[in-house]
């Protein structure tokens, strides 16, 4: 009797460690969030019509807030993660916005997550987070330009760390080729195809002069066979470029990225590519190298397949470098941690 009920507890016990490891098997792996569109249900089932509302309102004031919400969330994802690190604000200047990479971005798109975080406290307080305002407010700038919608998976935290010394290299750069720009995206586990897609976003962005009149005035190397401008560049968007940006411009005149429909989230940058009206070199790169072109000549003519495969991107990109338990927090105020607002309250309490 003793041995048999000896046998069904060492039974018992194996199957509890077998229904264990089977559940441990359909969790994702440690540290890994489970983001979902349905992640605020329960605790604040209005947020994405909150912040819905202060992007259309932050839209019709001014439409930079479009491409400076868009490329807010590109430059917050691409280096810490997608935690809204970028938003953070520091008295020494030493926050990730200050670093060179990031002091052009505009202060719309900034604007635009402060501002619906403001009305997003106010129906629920300290449940979500920054980095989720930004990802829900950088779909509704593409849609609300005439650009795809999709459900935005959610559950972010905010992420605890934002230093400008933590940006360099992390970021795509306007002269980079296309083999260091694929580089650069598949360490955040985005193709080639996710890369070209995502690059669509400058069919509604701008760009300061600086960042491309080398290819205006300096281009080639010094000495013989050297050129003033790009031959690859189309010879009266050229002229176009350089009547808008003189040798001596200052930072702060910008031109459209999309010349052609500027304020529409289309196809239209695919198809200026091959006219040779890419801004960057590294817009105009993917047309002319082999392993990008293919997708650049298909987005070009079916603007169906480029809002998918740019969807797919968008929700791709949104899981990166996301924050989970002690590594993250739920920011009262988006554009500094947590710990910094007690401390400043404690002093002026003291």
């Amino acid at each position: 009797m003793q041995k048999a009920m000896e046998k069904r507890r060492r039974c018992s016990n194996l199957l509890a460690v077998a229904a264990l490891a089977l559940v441990a098997a359909m969790l994702p792996p440690s540290g890994e969030a489970k983001l979902s569109p349905d992640y605020y249900r329960s605790t604040c089932p209005d947020v994405e019509a909150i912040v819905r509302a202060v992007v259309a309102k932050k839209v019709k004031e001014t439409f930079v807030t479009v491409p400076a919400t868009l490329r807010l969330f590109f430059h917050d994802c691409f280096v810490e993660g997608c935690d809204a690190s970028v938003i953070i604000a520091s008295r020494d200047n030493d926050a990730e916005k200050d670093a060179p990479d990031n002091v052009s971005l505009a202060g719309d798109g900034f604007d635009t997550v402060v501002r619906a975080k403001a009305e997003v406290e106010k129906e629920c307080p300290g449940v979500v987070s920054c980095a989720d305002i930004l990802a829900i407010a950088a779909r509704d700038v593409v849609a609300m330009s005439s650009g795809p919608h999709w459900a935005v998976e959610l559950g972010r935290l905010d992420g605890l760390v934002s230093k400008a010394v933590g940006v360099a290299g992390r970021l795509p750069g306007p002269d980079m080729r296309v083999a260091d720009l694929a580089a650069l995206f598949a360490r955040h586990n985005l193709t080639t195809l996710d890369m070209v897609a995502l690059s669509g976003a400058h069919t509604v962005g701008f760009a300061h002069c600086t960042r491309f009149t080398g290819r205006l005035y300096r281009h080639g190397a010094v000495g013989a066979g050297a050129h003033a401008v790009d031959p690859s560049y189309d010879p009266a968007y050229a002229r176009q470029l350089m009547a808008a940006c003189p040798p001596d411009v200052g930072e702060t005149i910008a031109v459209d990225m999309d010349p052609i429909t500027p304020t529409a989230f289309d196809n239209a940058y695919y198809g200026n590519l091959a006219r040779g009206m890419g801004l960057f070199t590294s817009d105009q790169a993917l047309h002319t190298d082999g392993a990008s072109r293919p997708a650049v000549r298909d987005f070009a003519g079916n603007q169906t397949r480029f809002f998918e495969a740019f969807k797919d991107a968008m929700v791709k990109l949104g899981r990166v470098g996301v924050k989970t338990g002690r590594h993250g927090e739920i920011r009262r105020d988006c554009t500094a941690f947590n710990k910094k607002i007690e401390a400043s309250s404690r002093r002026l309490h003291n």
